[in-house]
C-alpha cells in the first residue's frame, strides 16, 4: 500500500489529485473543530469530560464517531455525514416502493444524475431535522443527560434559528466537499470523510483506554483486537464466491462474438455496514425518547437498564436486527431475476443450470447462503467491542469498534485498489519489456 502512495506521489496528475483530496480532508477537519455560534465551548467541553467519566452518552456515540467528534462539540460540521449516508439510504429503499425511482435507476446516467438530485434536497432536509433536534436537546440541557452547566447560554429563537441554519449549511458544505474529491480528487468522496473522521480520533481514544481505568496491559489486549479484527476485516472483504458464466458463440455477419467464459463475482458480506448502522439507529431511538420523560417513571428506567450498550437484552435485539437487516438489504441490492434476464439476452448461461428461471432459483441459494455466513460475520464483528468492554471490565465503552473497523479498512482497501488502477493506466510495461 505504501509503495503505491509513493509511485503515485512520482506521477504529476495522481500527485494532483492525491495533495486536493488531502486538502479538502483537512479542510474538513478545521469545519469539525470550528463551534457554532451561540456555543459555550468552555461549557461543552467541561460536559464532555462529565459523560466520560460516567461511560459515554450512549445515544449520540455513533453519530459522533461518524463526525470525528464534532456533533457533541456543537460545532459547524456537527451532523457530519449521516444525513446524507441517510438521504442515500432511503432513496434506495424508494426504488421498491416508487416505481418511478426503479425506472429512473435503469435510464442510466440521466436516471442517476435526477436520483442524486433527489438525494440532496432529503440530505437538506434531514439535516434541518437533525439539526434543529440536536439544539433543541442542547438547549434544554438534556445533551449530556447529567450535565448541569449551560451548554447554549442564549436560548432566544433567533440564537437557536441561527445555530439550525450554521448546522444545516454545514451539512450541505460536507455534501459539496465530498462531491468535489469523487470527482477532482482520489477515491469515493462521502467515504473518505467518514474515514478521516474516525481516524482523526483514533489516537485520542486509545490514549483515553491507557490513562483511564484499563491501564497498560488492557491497552496492549485492545490493540491486538484491533489488529486481529483488521486482518479479519481484510480476508472476508476481500472473498468471493465465483459463480461460472459461459457465453454461447453467435455469428453476427462474417463475425463471431461469444464464446469466453467468465464468472458473476458475489460477496460474503454483500450489504456493506449498512446493517450495523440501521442496528444502532433503531435501538438508539428508544433512548432518545426516554431522555425526554421523567427519570422517575418506570418505562424510563426500564429502558435506562435494559437498552444500554452492555444489557443482555440489547445484545440480542442488536444482533437480530443485524440478520435481519443484512438479508433484507441483500434481498434489495441483488436482483436474480433481473440478472438472470440479462444474462438469457447476451446468450449467457451457468453450466449445468437451464436459462431463465432456473438460472434465478439457483442465484437466489446461492445468495443465500453466501448472506448467512456475511450476517454472522457481522454480528461478531459489531459485538465484538461490547464483549471487549465486558470482558476487561472497562468502565467506558469503547470509542471505536467492529463498525469503525469495517469502514476504515472498506474505504481503504477500494482507495489503494483505485490508485493502483490508475497507476496501471500510466505505467504499463510492453510485449517485449
Amino acid at each position: 500500500m505504501l509503495s503505491a502512495f509513493m509511485q503515485a506521489f512520482k506521477t504529476p496528475d495522481l500527485r494532483a489529485k492525491l495533495l486536493f483530496t488531502l486538502g479538502i480532508m483537512a479542510l474538513f477537519r478545521l469545519g469539525s473543530v470550528l463551534p457554532t455560534p451561540g456555543v459555550d465551548l468552555a461549557n461543552v467541553k467541561q460536559c464532555i469530560g462529565e459523560s466520560q467519566q460516567q461511560g459515554g452518552p450512549g445515544l449520540l456515540g455513533l453519530i459522533d464517531i461518524f463526525s470525528g467528534g464534532a456533533l457533541l462539540q456543537l460545532s459547524v460540521f456537527a451532523l457530519g455525514i449521516m444525513p446524507y449516508i441517510t438521504a442515500s439510504i432511503i432513496i434506495q429503499l424508494l426504488r421498491v416502493v416508487i416505481p418511478r425511482f426503479e425506472e429512473l435507476y435503469k435510464e442510466g446516467q440521466s436516471g442517476t444524475a435526477k436520483l442524486t438530485e433527489y438525494t440532496r434536497y432529503l440530505t437538506i432536509g434531514l439535516g434541518l431535522l437533525q439539526s434543529s433536534t440536536i439544539v433543541a436537546t442542547a438547549a434544554a440541557g438534556r445533551l449530556f443527560g447529567t450535565c448541569t452547566v449551560p451548554i447554549v447560554p442564549n436560548s432566544s429563537a433567533l440564537n437557536l434559528a441561527l445555530m439550525v441554519v450554521t448546522m444545516t449549511a454545514g451539512t450541505g458544505l460536507i455534501m459539496w466537499l465530498g462531491e468535489l474529491i469523487t470527482e477532482r480528487g482520489i477515491g469515493n468522496g462521502m467515504s473518505l470523510l467518514i474515514f478521516t473522521s474516525i481516524v482523526a480520533r483514533m489516537p485520542q481514544n486509545l490514549l483515553s483506554i491507557a490513562k483511564g481505568n484499563g491501564g497498560v496491559s488492557k491497552f496492549l489486549i485492545v490493540i491486538a483486537v484491533i489488529l486481529a479484527s483488521t486482518v479479519a476485516v481484510v480476508f472476508i472483504e476481500q472473498a468471493t464466491r465465483r459463480i461460472p458464466v459461459q457465453y454461447a458463440k453467435r455469428m453476427i455477419g462474417r463475425r463471431q462474438y461469444g464464446g469466453s467464459t467468465t464468472y458473476i463475482p458475489v460477496k460474503i458480506n454483500t450489504a456493506g455496514v449498512i446493517p450495523v448502522i440501521f442496528a444502532s439507529s433503531i435501538l438508539s431511538m428508544p433512548q432518545l425518547v426516554a431522555q425526554f420523560g421523567k427519570p422517575d417513571s418506570s418505562w424510563v428506567q426500564w429502558i435506562g437498564k435494559n437498552l444500554h450498550q452492555t444489557a443482555p437484552p440489547y445484545l440480542v435485539g442488536y444482533g437480530l436486527l443485524i440478520l435481519f437487516f443484512t438479508f433484507f438489504y441483500t434481498a434489495i441490492t441483488f436482483n436474480p431475476e433481473e440478472i438472470a434476464d440479462n444474462m438469457k439476452k447476451y446468450g449467457g448461461f451457468i453450466p449445468g443450470i437451464r436459462a431463465g428461471e432456473p438460472t434465478a432459483n439457483y442465484l437466489r441459494y446461492v445468495i443465500n447462503r453466501v448472506t448467512v455466513a456475511g450476517s454472522l460475520y457481522l454480528v461478531v464483528l459489531a459485538l465484538m467491542p461490547t464483549i471487549a468492554v465486558i470482558w476487561l471490565g472497562l468502565s467506558q465503552n469503547l470509542p471505536f469498534g467492529g463498525t469503525t473497523i469495517l469502514i476504515m479498512v472498506g474505504v481503504g482497501l477500494q482507495t489503494v485498489k483505485e490508485i493502483n488502477s490508475q497507476l496501471q493506466q500510466r505505467h504499463y510495461e510492453g510485449f517485449l519489456s
